[in-house]
């Protein structure tokens, strides 16, 4: 059931989902890029936005590349893996988290969620190892940390790797540890959507040092291309497998001026994300609508502000109630697990009920910095004329 909610002046400009952020220095570092006339990559913004990265995720070592797909393709490459591998991850989950893995052969198994954080159920990880398993891709959904302690100790006693999709938690905290730095390599996105963003963009963040050298190798094409960049080989040759992964030098210098502002980038969105969860507290009760629920021992990244309602017409009507109001909103992933390529490419670990009740039921509101107080309001206003 919708209520009436009359027409009014500030209702004919539609609030969009997503704007990219632009920061005061995104086109003057541009420009210091075409004067440098380095554009290919591995120039100076590629090295300072790096740098930068090391600062919010201390304690790891990060690769840029084109994107958070190419960040986990690098790292399928690096964990060795080839047919009939098995990876376990969460149906509830892009599906670049599971195409990165099945290019190399391997096979994405999926589980289910918990209700609470909608992050990977480290209660149903065990059952779904085999012998066959090689690791556990974590993805810390909305920026919100996993429970890595129980994680690393399914990994532990498995003799498996856990790598981190981390491409909604830059900057996030999981008991005061950074989300990025919590498995053996973890993946970025700077995709438009992100909170820090370049267009399209990724890094690959490892903390054990000793995958670095292979890694700036997978990235170039399988060459030691770095290496003689810096000086350390006559010439550059074909050493190991490996692709295109490193990107623009155009592409570094809006990051580069993204990561210098990202504080403000944070504070911002958390204003937003703290005041839908203030407004919509009271009707999310009353209507039995799940919002976000961060543990207190996690420090989340305000990357997005989701509802969970009780039904998929429920999920539908709301979208289309709030589109009538010029309020764009969106749904969330497709179980992987019932798509036609995850059935072909993976299999299930284990009944996945909460993945899909999630999925049928996750409306996503607008979250981006450039959204104004009075627009906030509009949102709330919005969603709680409208009963389910």
């Amino acid at each position: 059931m919708v209520a009436t909610v009359e027409t009014r002046a500030d209702l004919v400009n539609e609030i969009p989902f997503n704007i990219p952020y632009s920061t005061a220095d995104d086109m003057a570092y541009c420009r210091a890029a075409l004067e440098d006339g380095h554009l290919s990559g591995d120039g100076r913004f590629t090295a300072r936005a790096t740098e930068l990265l090391a600062k919010i995720i201390p304690g790891t070592r990060s690769l840029l590349t084109t994107s958070c797909t190419h960040a986990l393709e690098l790292a399928a490459i690096l964990l060795g893996l080839g047919p009939g591998d098995e990876v376990i991850m969460p149906s509830f989950t892009f599906v670049s988290t599971a195409n990165a893995f099945a290019l190399r052969g391997a096979v994405p198994v999926f589980v289910d969620i918990r209700q609470e954080t909608l992050n990977v159920d480290e209660r149903k990880i065990e059952e779904a190892v085999t012998k066959r398993t090689r690791a556990i891709v974590v993805v810390h959904y909305g920026g919100v940390g996993a429970e890595m302690d129980a994680i690393d100790d399914i990994a532990r006693r498995n003799s498996l790797t856990v790598v981190e999709d981390n491409a909604h938690g830059l900057g996030g905290l999981y008991k005061g540890r950074p989300l990025g730095a919590l498995g053996a390599m973890a993946s970025q996105s700077f995709h438009a959507t992100k909170n820090i963003q370049c267009g399209e963009g990724g890094a690959l963040v490892m903390t054990d040092p000793g995958l670095v050298i292979r890694a700036e190798i997978v990235r170039e094409k399988g060459t030691n291309r770095t290496q003689f960049r810096r000086g350390e080989v006559d010439k550059y040759t074909w050493l190991d497998l490996g692709s295109s992964y490193l990107p623009a030098e155009l592409l570094a210098a809006v990051l580069t001026a993204q990561l210098e502002h990202f504080e403000e980038i944070q504070r911002m969105r958390h204003r937003i994300w703290d005041a839908y969860h203030e407004m919509l507290k009271q009707w999310a009760t009353s209507y039995d609508v799940q919002t976000p629920q961060p543990p207190r021992h996690v420090e989340h990244t305000a990357h997005l502000y989701h509802l969970v309602l009780p039904s998929a017409d429920q999920q539908q009507s709301l979208i289309k109630h709030l589109g009538q109001l010029g309020i764009k909103a969106v749904s969330h992933y497709v179980p992987l697990h019932n798509s036609p390529g995850g059935a072909t490419l993976g299999r299930l670990g284990g009944p996945c009920p909460v993945t899909e009740a999630v999925s049928d039921g996750l409306v996503r509101l607008p979250l981006y910095p450039g959204l104004t107080d009075a627009a906030v309001e509009r949102v709330t206003e919005a969603v709680t004329s409208f009963f389910p």
